[in-house]
């Protein structure tokens, strides 16, 4: 009977070690592209910083390229498919769906490791196109169309001015990618940590003065909003 019980517990940890393996994959390899860069990261890379064999991880992923794909996927898409979901089912001010959704995403950026996955496609776009297609379509779209979508929202509510939804889409994302590039670039040379969350609400801030309906009519007549 003891036997059997030990055999079910192996069984079950053996089970659970399967299940946990993807997810040790990807961090292993958000590592090695941190480390190395894409194109200079091997399989071999991943599997050591991962503790497993490369033939492991092409049980799960056919290719680093898929590997890369899925930490995509896995992180920055994901907080863009909830949000869309959460702004999908908003009633309230779009002002405060504003608020919402670049706090859900510059707070990603602002905390994960996955930070490192945009600075790559800058940095490699030229040589690997696909990926950069990919992160195109998953990501920089998928956004720009969320927060585009928030605009008109707020256009046909009447609460933003009749502003063309793409520019302004785009100025929504501006301090994210600032993010990006601090984090990855300049933050290590910070004495004190720079204050991402001051510059989130700052900038929220100026964004919708500058979106309110009633801004257009206080600027004609000289006042303030």
């Amino acid at each position: 009977m003891q036997r059997q019980v030990t055999s079910i517990a192996k069984r079950s940890r053996w089970t659970r070690r399967k299940q946990a393996r993807p997810s040790e994959i990807l961090d292993a390899a958000v590592a090695a592209f941190a480390e190395k860069g894409f194109a200079a990261t091997r399989m071999d890379d991943i599997a050591r910083r991962a503790g497993v064999t490369k033939g492991t991880i092409y049980l799960y992923f056919e290719s680093k390229e898929e590997v890369f794909k899925s930490l995509v996927r896995d992180s920055i898409g994901k907080t863009i498919v909830t949000t869309s979901a959460d702004a999908r089912g908003f009633e309230g001010p779009t002002p405060d769906l504003i608020r919402l959704v670049l706090r859900a995403i510059a707070n990603l950026l602002a905390t994960s490791d996955r930070i490192v996955l945009p600075k790559i496609i800058i940095a490699e776009a030229g040589n690997f196109p696909e990926l950069a297609r990919f992160y195109r379509t998953e990501i920089i779209e998928r956004g720009l169309g969320l927060l585009s979508s928030i605009v008109e929202r707020g256009i046909a509510r009447k609460e933003f001015r009749p502003l063309p939804a793409g520019h302004v889409a785009r100025l929504c994302i501006a301090p994210i990618l600032f993010i990006m590039i601090w984090r990855t670039s300049f933050a290590q040379f910070d004495s004190v940590p720079y204050d991402f969350d001051g510059l989130v609400e700052t900038h929220i801030d100026i964004l919708l003065k500058g979106l309110c309906a009633d801004s257009a009519a206080a600027s004609r007549h000289g006042g303030h909003s």
